[in-house]
């Protein structure tokens, strides 16, 4: 009787059986369907290796330490050698500038050897800014240029405002010839609202002046002068006003000869 519970617990083990929750490795290498052998392979091996022989045994007899001299084939007929570079006579220093300026152009130093145009020439070279832009050269003409005053102007029209921009620019090649490095006598001159005073000064003064009107004069190579604005403040105007002063100046020769008189007469 106590056999009976232990065959009854035996009988539904016998048919449970454990598996594992990994999968077998057969799952991921399955079974190769034909089979080679090592000994075929390596046998290819080895003749592949058989055809790639170079033959070196005329190596052999080369001595690494020996000198090799090398001996050039015989010139043909009728063959001049050319002349050596060191051979020939030295350069001069003006061949040599005008081969440079030739390829380059003129040097630094602003002298032509070949005669041309120094800034026609320099404008032709195309100079490269860091971004690989070509930069836009202004004209070499001589003459220097200042801003004075850059405003915008807004135009009301139908379709809304149109912005513009009015600059004004003075132009000068700081060669204008008015008296001795600076003004002959007092001078004045107006323009529309605006006015300008000026007065000769002493060497080493400088140019004492403010605003456009320190700009013409700097612009026209004075080099001492005092100037003063004198009622409207327009940059333009005043601008205008220095230059109608400086127009108003004559020399002491000019004065004598319009008077009829010698120049002596005139520092009496």
């Amino acid at each position: 009787m106590a056999a009976t519970p232990a065959a009854a617990i035996a009988s539904p083990l016998s048919s449970f059986t454990i598996r594992s929750p990994i999968p077998s490795l057969s799952f991921f290498f399955p079974k190769p369907s034909k089979f080679f052998s090592l000994r075929r392979s390596f046998h290819s091996l080895s003749f592949a290796s058989k055809a790639s022989y170079i033959d070196t045994s005329f190596l052999d007899d080369l001595n690494s330490g020996e000198d090799i001299v090398f001996d050039p084939p015989t010139p043909p007929e009728r063959f001049i050698p050319p002349p050596s570079f060191d051979d020939g006579p030295d350069e001069a220093e003006d061949e040599i500038a005008a081969a440079y300026e030739e390829l380059y152009g003129p040097a630094y130093s602003g002298v032509s050897v070949l005669g041309n145009d120094v800034y026609v020439m320099d404008s032709k070279v195309k100079r490269t800014s860091a971004f690989g832009k070509v930069k836009k050269e202004k004209a070499r003409d001589g003459f220097d240029e200042r801003v004075v005053q850059v405003r915008r102007v807004t135009k009301v029209v139908k379709g809304g405002k149109q912005l513009h921009f009015r600059a004004i620019v003075v132009v000068g090649d700081k060669q204008g010839r008015v008296g001795y490095l600076t003004f002959p006598h007092r001078s004045e001159g107006d323009y529309g609202a605006a006015m300008v005073m000026l007065r000769p000064a002493a060497p080493g003064t400088g140019v004492i002046a403010g605003g456009a009107v320190r700009i013409v004069l700097e612009m026209a190579g004075v080099e001492n002068a005092l100037g003063k604005q004198l009622g409207s403040k327009n940059a333009l105007n005043n601008a205008r006003a220095a230059v109608v002063a400086v127009q108003k100046m004559k020399q002491f020769q000019e004065v004598a000869e319009e008077r009829g008189i010698p120049m002596e007469e005139l520092w009496k």
